[in-house]
C-alpha cells in the first residue's frame, strides 16, 4: 500500500517560515463560501501567482478561493533557498538528447526571461521581499566533470541554437580567484537573483486578498467529485466542508497525486535539505556579491545565496544521503531530518570551501527538509488535466520552481480564465500535461537517479 502523500501537519521551520507573519493562519470567514468561479489548491507561488494573473487588470474579476492545507507558504516555496537561478546551459544538451534541439532553446530563454519578469513584479506592486539582482556562479570542482562541460558549452556555442548571450566562462587559472571557491577549476555565470520566497507570496497574496480573493489556511482538501454536477461545477471536499466550484488549479506540487491518482509516478514528492548559516559578526562576514552552485561532479552539488544580513542559505547536501531512497525519494515527511550526516555537511561550510572565510566563525543556524516535486520526465506539468475538462494543474517543479512558476502561471490563467488553447499561450510546448505523458511507463528520473541507489533492483520502488 502506497503511503499518504498528503501535508504532514507538523513541518520544521525553514529560516523563512521560523519568523511569523500576519498571514500565516489567515482565514477570509469563519465558514467556506458555498462555491466560487475557481478554486485554486495551494497557496505557494504557483497557487498565488495563477490567482494574481486571473485577477490582474481584470473589470469582472471572478470569485477565487484559495485553500492552503497548513499555514500559507509553508510548502516547498516556504522552505527553498529563495534563489531564481535560470538554467542557461548546463541541462541543455540533455533537454536535446530527450526532446530536441527546438524544445531545449525554448526551455533556455523561457528560464531566462523569469528572472527579469519576477523583478517587474516586485517593482509594479511595491513587493518588500529582499529582491536582489545578482550573477550566479557554477563553480567545478571535480576536473573531468569541468571539462566535459565545457565540452557541452563550445559544442553548443559552434552550433549557435542557444543563446548564451549572458554566460560567461571563466578557465582554472582565474576561477578561484574570481569566484572565491578554494580548488576551483572553472566556473560559468549568468544573471539571476535572490529574495525572501515567502514574503514574496504573502506580500502578493495580501494584495489579492484585497481585491477579494478568499484564502483559508489549515484546509486540506482530501478529495475533488470525479465528475462535474448538472450544473458544470466540481465539488471539492476539504476538512472543514465541501464547495463547489467551476473550475479547479491545482497548484499542489509534490502532494498532487493525493489528489490526482493519475499523476501517480508521474509527479513524485522528493525530499531536499536547506541550511541557514551566520557568523558572530553579522554583517561584518566577508561579502559575497554572487549567488553560488558548487558542483562536485554528477548529481552532487550544492546552491548558495548570500543574505544581505550577512548570513548565507546553503542547500544540497546531496552525497550524504542520496543512497538512502526511502528518506528522500516518494517522501512527504518535511516534519523529518534526514540523515546526520546531512546536518553534520554544512558544519564548517564557508571555512571549508570560501577563501577569506576562515577566520569568520560560521556555523549552522538551523537544518530542515523540504518537499519538493519531481516529475518523471523532468518536465513541469502546466495546463488543463487531461480527460478532466474544468480541472487545471501547474505542478512538478522538479525543485526549479522559481525560475519556472511566474510565466507558467501567467499562460494558466490565460487558459482559465480565457479558455485559451495551450498552443497560443506561447509557452513551452513540453509542459503541456498530456495523456502520452501520463500513460507513458518511462522513467528518466528514476532511470537517472538508480545509478546512486544502493539496490539497483530498487530502481523503481515496490511502494510505487
Amino acid at each position: 500500500m502506497a503511503p499518504s502523500q498528503f501535508p504532514v501537519k507538523d513541518p520544521a521551520p525553514s529560516v523563512w517560515t521560523a519568523s511569523p507573519h500576519p498571514l500565516d493562519d489567515y482565514q477570509s470567514t469563519i465558514e467556506l463560501p458555498g462555491q466560487c468561479d475557481v478554486l485554486i489548491v495551494g497557496s505557494g507561488f504557483a497557487g498565488v501567482s495563477t490567482a494574481y494573473h486571473i485577477l490582474k487588470d481584470d473589470p469582472d474579476p471572478w470569485s477565487i478561493v484559495l485553500l492552503e492545507a497548513r499555514a500559507h507558504c509553508s510548502g516547498a516555496t516556504g522552505r527553498n533557498g529563495g534563489h531564481i537561478k535560470p538554467d542557461t546551459y548546463y541541462s541543455a544538451p540533455k533537454y536535446e538528447r530527450l526532446y530536441g534541439t527546438r524544445q531545449a532553446a525554448e526551455l533556455q530563454l523561457f528560464e531566462s526571461s523569469q528572472v527579469w519578469a519576477v523583478k517587474e513584479l516586485v517593482d509594479r506592486e511595491g513587493l518588500e521581499c529582499d529582491f536582489h539582482l545578482t550573477r550566479a556562479l557554477d563553480v567545478y570542482l571535480d576536473p573531468d566533470h569541468a571539462a566535459q562541460t565545457y565540452e557541452a558549452y563550445q559544442r553548443m556555442l559552434n552550433d549557435g541554437y542557444f543563446d548564451l548571450r549572458d554566460v560567461s566562462y571563466t578557465g582554472k587559472s582565474d576561477a578561484e580567484r574570481i569566484s572565491g571557491v578554494k580548488g576551483a577549476q572553472c566556473c560559468f555565470s549568468f544573471t539571476a537573483a535572490h529574495l525572501t520566497p515567502k514574503l514574496l507570496v504573502l506580500g502578493l497574496l495580501e494584495r489579492l486578498i484585497n481585491q477579494g480573493l478568499q484564502a483559508y489556511a489549515h484546509t486540506p482538501v482530501v478529495k475533488v467529485s470525479p465528475s462535474r454536477d448538472s450544473a458544470d461545477f466540481w465539488t471539492v471536499s476539504t476538512t472543514r466542508g465541501d464547495i463547489k466550484a467551476r473550475k479547479v488549479i491545482f497548484a499542489t506540487n509534490g502532494y498532487t497525486a493525493s489528489l490526482l491518482p493519475q499523476y501517480h509516478r508521474k509527479i513524485v514528492p522528493v525530499r531536499g535539505v536547506c541550511s541557514h548559516i551566520t557568523t558572530p559578526n553579522g554583517n561584518y562576514s566577508p561579502h559575497l556579491p554572487n549567488t553560488y552552485s558548487l558542483r562536485f561532479g554528477g548529481a552532487n552539488y550544492d546552491y548558495l545565496i548570500p543574505r544581505a544580513d550577512g548570513s548565507i542559505v546553503v542547500g544540497g547536501a546531496r552525497q550524504t544521503f542520496l543512497h538512502h531512497q526511502d528518506r528522500w525519494f516518494n517522501s512527504v515527511s518535511d516534519n523529518e531530518r534526514m540523515v546526520p550526516d546531512s546536518e553534520r555537511y554544512f558544519d564548517g561550510y564557508m571555512q571549508r570551501h570560501f577563501r577569506g572565510w576562515e577566520a569568520s566563525g560560521a556555523s549552522t543556524e538551523r537544518v530542515w527538509t523540504g518537499v519538493m516535486g519531481y516529475t518523471s520526465d523532468f518536465m513541469p506539468h502546466v495546463g488543463e488535466v487531461p480527460t478532466k475538462p474544468g480541472q487545471y494543474i501547474i505542478a512538478g517543479f522538479s525543485g526549479r520552481g522559481m525560475p519556472y512558476i511566474f510565466l507558467a502561471s501567467e499562460g494558466l490563467a490565460r487558459m482559465v480564465r480565457h479558455e485559451t488553447r495551450y498552443e497560443e499561450t506561447k509557452l513551452p510546448s513540453v509542459l503541456k500535461s498530456t495523456r502520452e505523458r501520463l500513460s507513458s511507463s518511462e522513467s528518466p528520473l528514476e532511470k537517472e537517479f538508480g545509478t546512486v541507489w544502493k539496490d539497483r533492483a530498487q530502481t523503481i520502488p515496490p511502494r510505487l
